[in-house]
């Protein structure tokens, strides 16, 4: 064993060991001796299968003990239950000193993996469960695979944290599937809110030969595997393009990573070039540019940042801080929604499916309630049609979701949430008339972005079952739920919150009753400082374009149309009455509002010529990098404001909402590791944010 190899050992001492357990199976139709190899690290699948080093020197001895033998017709590979492998075990790489060390482990995992594919039988993976990173690569090694149709998850994320497929994948895939199919697994995917594919899918695209049910999977794969080594199934492979289509392939990836990071980030390029390099590469020098790559992306602080927001919504997620205990939360046999519009008709459906419970909602007059109830049956029907439920599944969905004109329809409601129109009379006085009908300890939610809790509930007989319960939108794609404790909110009331929000799956952090909470308030003094350079006379393109170095998902301008500028100008106004000294209310905004545009930008993306007159300002024009260093800044004395006061309970907090609530980049780390990184927050503060080791972030 390399020197390198003992020292990453030594540096993934916590590593839980993915065992490689090898038993021998007879296969079917006298096919012969087939070794098949288990891998499972000894927990249940709530701790999945990883690759440390001891998970791949195991590995390693399995397949040479199997390479030694002549009795045997093949090597087989799969999963605990539910579970194949998902990648690598993250756990030692913040330890990771020395490049050499990071080569080491990109080495040490072609070594293993390469010899799948090169043992002097034909191998096989059986997918099982989910896979990921890592557990894909070792699949893509083997001769063929199948896969199970209840595969839930199938990804190749490390784009998403900061590091490349850098074990064979950029090679392997693009060289099974073609250029096109694989950088949608190895790019588009990740900077995609690290979107994933289910079984199906991994089968349709051809990265599987084939694909049997859950129950009987491992079963109906060796007897699979047995007709391929006795030539009753053939199977065939579309030859892959290595002309013009592989080169389009990869010139579109390089625009959509450059779009979307303006060069912020280095991995997803970095992806794409070994995509490129795979149309011509031998194995070994696809290999070889793989570890380099993994070496250089190891050592670099955005796979730092990386690896500290994946831990905030694995870990810090899960565990919500300042939450009361979970035994006092009450149960939610129905809940009742005060609205019928886009959004409303968005918490009726996702309080259906993932509470499966009766989900009735209100409005002023019939022909609003019908649209609001339409819109949730019709968002069913595309389920079904997707093929996400089932037809049992989708009528007893839309039977769920009803309709009335009158309140009295939440008398057995245990949860009722408001989302009608952001202003303080109108919620106070529906929450006075559902405080009428519903039983004492009914949960009384508001989806409000920004408007106070406790004022909210000063007029009820019980204030104390008030909670804000501020979503995002798209509700269905945003984690992000804002849980907002009000002066006289009890702990009981908190409680059936969070038990409520991890019901529906959703990645909740409690809040002080601040205006706008977080993510609207940093997003909106952010917005605010683009608007401003906009106002002295810089021209909007440039003030939008001045914060490309971030990486962020879209630009203010186009976020701005997302939430609706008559939206954005209700948050300026409601913080600028709150704190105007630092919160400006744009004239320019104003004057776009009361225009009535809704769109900033025209079809070809260039700014609306009408929204630009608007827009237009004074003659004192700023530089981009003026505008990016006075963002930054107010951001930084911002978040430390908002930690004095209280808001929530530590900057991490802070991070884990701009990530879930407003697609934040993972290779920032959300906002206060990019703040120390680059030295605002020290010099803003006089402190970083995160106090240790400056090589943290």
């Amino acid at each position: 064993m390399s020197t390198a190899i003992e020292e990453a050992r030594e540096l993934f001492k916590d590593e839980v060991v993915t065992n490689a357990i090898s038993r021998d199976v007879e296969l079917p139709y006298g096919a012969g001796t087939a070794v098949l190899i288990t891998l499972d690290n000894g927990h249940d699948h709530t701790k999945p299968n990883t690759f440390g080093p001891g998970g791949l020197l195991s590995l390693d001895a399995a397949i040479e003990a199997a390479r030694a033998r002549t009795d045997i017709v093949a090597v087989a590979v799969t999963g605990k239950p539910f579970i194949f492998a998902v990648g690598a075990d993250l756990t030692g790489v913040p330890a990771i000193q020395t490049r050499e060390q990071a080569e080491a482990i990109g080495k040490l995992g072609h070594d293993v993996f390469r010899k799948l594919g090169e043992l002097d039988v034909p191998t096989f993976a059986l997918i099982n469960g989910a896979a990921m990173g890592g557990g894909v690569e070792v699949a893509l090694h083997c001769t063929y695979r199948t896969v199970s149709a209840g595969v839930p998850a199938f990804a190749l994320p490390e784009a998403f944290l900061g590091l490349v497929p850098g074990w064979g994948g950029t090679y392997l895939l693009p060289n099974l599937i073609g250029a096109e199919k694989a950088l949608k697994l190895i790019v588009d995917n990740p900077l995609a809110q690290n979107k994933m594919i289910k079984g199906k899918q991994v089968f349709e695209m051809g990265i599987a030969d084939a694909i049997f049910d859950p129950a009987d999977f491992v079963e109906e794969s060796l007897r699979w595997t047995a007709k391929v080594l006795k030539g009753d199934v053939k199977v065939e492979r579309p030859e892959v393009d290595k002309g013009e289509a592989w080169d389009n392939a990869v010139n579109m990836a390089r625009f959509v990573v450059e779009g979307k990071l303006h060069g912020a980030a280095p991995a997803p390029a970095r992806a794409v070039e070994l995509v490129a390099a795979a149309k011509t590469a031998s194995r070994d020098e696809g290999f070889d540019a793989e570890d380099q790559a993994l070496a250089d992306l190891i050592m670099s602080d955005e796979l730092k940042a990386g690896l500290y927001a994946f831990d905030l919504v694995q870990k810090r997620a899960k565990r919500p801080a300042g939450a009361p205990d979970k035994s006092l939360a009450r149960k939610v046999t129905k809940v009742g929604v005060v609205g019928a519009g886009l959004m409303a008709g968005q918490l009726a459906l996702l309080f259906a499916r993932r509470l499966d419970v009766p989900v009735v909602m209100t409005d002023l007059d019939q022909d609003r309630l019908n649209k609001g109830v339409d819109y949730v049956h019709g968002e069913v029907d595309k389920l079904l049609k997707k093929g996400r439920v089932n037809q049992d599944k989708a009528n007893h969905l839309k039977a769920l979701v009803t309709g009335s004109l009158t309140k009295d329809a939440f008398s057995d409601a245990d949860f009722v949430i408001e989302a009608v129109f952001e202003k303080m009379e109108v919620k106070q006085q529906v929450f006075a008339e559902v405080e009428a009908v519903v039983s004492p300890e009914a949960i009384l939610a508001t989806n409000t972005s920004s408007l106070s809790i406790t004022e909210m509930a000063s007029k009820l007989k019980h204030p104390e079952r008030v909670v804000g319960f501020h979503f995002f939108n798209p509700v269905a794609v945003l984690p992000l739920l804002e849980i907002v404790r009000g002066d006289r909110t009890d702990d009981a009331s908190l409680a059936t919150a969070f038990a409520t929000a991890k019901k529906l799956k959703k990645t909740s952090v409690l809040c002080k009753d601040a205006p706008a909470f977080v993510v609207n308030r940093l997003l909106t003094l952010f917005m605010g400082e683009v608007l401003g350079a906009v106002a002295e006379g810089t021209e909007p393109e440039v003030a939008d374009r001045a914060v490309a170095p971030l990486g962020l998902p879209m630009s203010p301008l186009m976020l701005l149309q997302l939430v609706g500028p008559a939206v954005g100008l209700h948050v300026a106004e409601t913080l600028n009455s709150a704190f105007p000294e630092r919160f400006a209310v744009s004239p320019q905004l104003e004057a776009v509002v009361e225009a009535g545009k809704t769109e900033i930008f025209a079809p070809d993306l260039t700014i609306d010529p009408e929204v630009k007159e608007l827009l237009k300002g004074g003659d004192s024009p700023s530089e981009e990098k003026e505008i990016l260093d006075r963002a930054l800044r107010a951001l930084a004395k911002e978040i430390q404001i908002m930690l004095d006061e209280g808001v929530v309970a530590e900057a991490a907090d802070i991070d884990l909402c701009l990530i879930t609530g407003a697609g934040w980049p993972f290779h920032t780390g959300g906002i206060t590791p990019y703040l120390d990184k680059v030295g605002v927050s020290t010099a803003v503060n006089g402190k970083p944010f995160h106090e240790g080791d400056p090589k943290a972030f």
